[in-house]
């Protein structure tokens, strides 16, 4: 399966950062039934993913709290808290990227990330400065895997989407980028990685 791949586009969080929100609320919500409850009634990925979309934090917690008042400091707990579920990076995924930067390849990120969160990553994680550029879907009011943030990340950057090859950790997302004509591959580890960038002629 090799192809002429012009364009490399990754992914950020669970591909090149860990994430994890039950990090912090291991801390603030010990009883992992109750913790489980929070997360599935109360601060939702639903309720977070409108974040990634542009929903203002000071809205998103309002919501919440109007539902939920005697939760109130678990639901401001979540972005005061942000920074503890991103507590590292992935070195060998870092470093494939950075690989195929050194060899002159086009690297850009396209990630569902709050706009503020995501400045604050990049100010934590300086690699994220070193593509080319990025979409980040808190910025543009979109969120993958709709068709149209793949449209506008490719008219962005001047890709062309039988060319570039997208890196992402969720199926839907993979899928969706193949639907608009991107060339895809699934994150479960760096060695599948490397595999995967190989059968496209990408060594590293």
């Amino acid at each position: 399966m090799t192809t002429d791949i012009r364009h490399i586009v990754f992914d950020i969080g669970k591909v090149l950062i860990h994430y994890d929100p039950h990090l912090p609320f291991s801390r603030l919500i010990p009883d992992e039934t109750e913790r489980n409850w929070f997360f599935a009634n109360v601060c939702t990925h639903d309720w977070n993913i409108e974040q990634d979309r542009g929903r203002t934090w000071a809205e998103a917690e309002a919501l919440l709290i109007e539902q939920h008042p005697a939760r109130e400091e678990q639901i401001r707990a979540f972005r005061k808290y942000w920074h503890e579920m991103v507590p590292h990076a992935y070195d060998d995924s870092v470093a494939i990227m950075e690989g195929l930067i050194a060899e002159g390849r086009d690297v850009t990120m396209l990630t569902n990330f709050a706009s503020d969160t995501f400045r604050e990553a990049q100010a934590r994680f300086p690699f994220l400065n070193r593509p080319r550029g990025v979409t980040v879907s808190g910025d543009v009011g979109l969120i993958k895997p709709d068709v149209a943030i793949y449209e506008t990340h490719t008219k962005s950057f001047g890709l062309d989407p039988a060319a570039t090859i997208f890196i992402d950790d969720a199926p839907v997302n993979v899928e969706g980028a193949k639907a608009y004509g991107w060339n895809a591959v699934l994150f479960s580890g760096p060695e599948k990685l490397r595999s995967d960038l190989a059968a496209y002629g990408l060594k590293v």
